[in-house]
């Protein structure tokens, strides 16, 4: 068995790089059933951005990011808008999820324009907060600096007013209503065994939330995916599939891989997350399912200046004859809600 420099056997890396999540936020386990894939008219594929800042972009060294999630560089809000032309000028749409304290800043009016071009945009929590976090200090590192900012608050209390605010700043500064939540970071069970957090999205209006991230292997940093990597991601598109909690609640999962996942954990090249994002989309449209390209303007903006996998993306929907369309996380949610 081929052995990796520090020492792990290269299956037993690739078992423990199939837990890592999008954010470095650890998943609830690996309990939870696939949803199975169900062939719809035609495969809808979803591009998604988080607006936010990335740690580790667009320097290696750049770690002040995890203090300042809404703090977004110009490079990032051009890029958000650049592809949100990009993708219309093709025929479809983004659905962006922003972070409350983006709205704290002196221009918002990008934020606007990608609004009144028809893309939606989606509540990702005022701070970056972790919905599944047990103590808070593992609320967002914002809380470990200043842990006054939240105190005699519970942890419940302070995700609630976390994402309650974002609606509101959205609403009060730029008259955006939020369109559907995603949970900063993804999980790899979801939302599954939380029925406080369903019922709680429930209960701030929200009938779909976009939480799930599948587990999946990955590659030491640098490394070249093999033929193991990239089936394991494929693979993982089965339980990226959207589903129904007992609540209601309709998830709407992430699908592998992320930029985060390919260009922090992995450190890939970009041809080599083409080729999977190629794979991937390749696989939902021959099956008619649900791919929701997950990303973040303040990374695929320094790895790809160029849109390349965005063109890619559109370029795969373009030349399925038919058979797959551009969907924003509303359509995807609606088309599969229960009758």
């Amino acid at each position: 068995m081929a052995h990796l420099a520090n020492g792990l056997p290269r299956r037993a890396w690739l078992r423990s790089a199939a837990g890592l999540c999008l954010g470095g936020i650890a998943g609830t386990g690996t309990g939870l059933r696939a949803a199975p894939v169900r062939a719809r008219e035609k495969a809808q594929i979803a591009i998604t951005l988080d607006l936010e800042m990335s740690r580790n972009f667009p320097r290696w060294e750049d770690t002040h990011w995890d203090f300042e999630k809404g703090n977004l560089d110009e490079a990032t809000k051009k890029y958000a808008t650049r592809a949100g032309e990009r993708v219309q000028a093709r025929g479809g749409r983004i659905h962006y999820f922003c972070v409350g304290r983006v709205l704290e800043q002196p221009d918002v009016l990008w934020l606007e324009q990608i609004a009144q071009a028809g893309h939606p945009v989606g509540n990702h929590t005022y701070d970056h907060v972790n919905l599944l976090a047990r103590q808070t200090a593992e609320l967002q590192f914002r809380f470990q600096r200043a842990p006054w900012l939240i105190e005699g608050r519970s942890i419940a209390e302070v995700i609630r007013d976390n994402i309650r605010l974002t609606t509101l700043a959205l609403k009060e500064r730029t008259g955006i209503v939020n369109r559907g939540f995603r949970t900063p970071g993804g999980f790899a069970a979801g939302l599954s065994g939380r029925e406080d957090l369903q019922k709680l999205l429930l209960e701030l209006g929200f009938t779909w939330v976009s939480s799930l991230y599948p587990a999946h292997a990955n590659t030491r940093p640098k490394e070249k995916p093999d033929a193991a990597v990239l089936s394991s991601i494929v693979e993982a598109q089965v339980k990226a599939q959207p589903f129904d909690y007992p609540t209601g609640l309709i998830e709407v999962p992430m699908s592998p891989i992320s930029d985060i996942g390919a260009f922090r954990t992995g450190q890939w090249k970009l041809e080599w997350f083409l080729d999977a994002v190629r794979r991937a989309v390749n696989w939902t449209i021959e099956r008619r399912a649900v791919f929701d390209f997950l990303a973040h303007p303040s990374c695929l903006g320094v790895v790809d200046p160029q849109f390349q996998t965005i063109d890619l993306i559109c370029d795969l929907v373009q030349a399925a004859d038919g058979s797959a369309e551009f969907a924003d996380l509303d359509q995807v949610a609606e088309s599969s809600a229960k009758p």
